[in-house]
């Protein structure tokens, strides 16, 4: 799991066939602190997201493709929870 922060939405006129239905969003990974960390990555929201929503990300092909119950599907990345809060206990 990647904690991220959702940056953007991607609107498409034209894409695989196998993606219509599904809501593609830009997701920035983020660190504890929520500082930026890595590189933008573009995911498939399962949870109704939004621009600002701190999320978990699932980036894994085959598992994308048992969360979406589907193998004909070309995804790599799943937003597959929004996050509410978070706690760090440091000792």
């Amino acid at each position: 799991m990647i904690l991220s922060k959702v940056t953007g939405t991607i609107v498409s006129t034209q894409k695989n066939e196998s993606l219509k239905g599904y809501k593609l969003l830009i997701v920035q990974p983020i660190d504890l602190d929520g500082k930026p960390i890595g590189r933008d990555m573009l995911a498939i929201d399962q949870v109704d997201a939004g621009v600002g929503d701190t999320v978990l990300c699932l980036q894994e092909g085959a598992g994308a493709q048992q969360i979406l119950k589907r193998k004909d599907v070309p995804i790599h990345t799943v937003i597959v929870a929004v996050v509410d809060g978070l706690s760090v206990e440091i000792k």
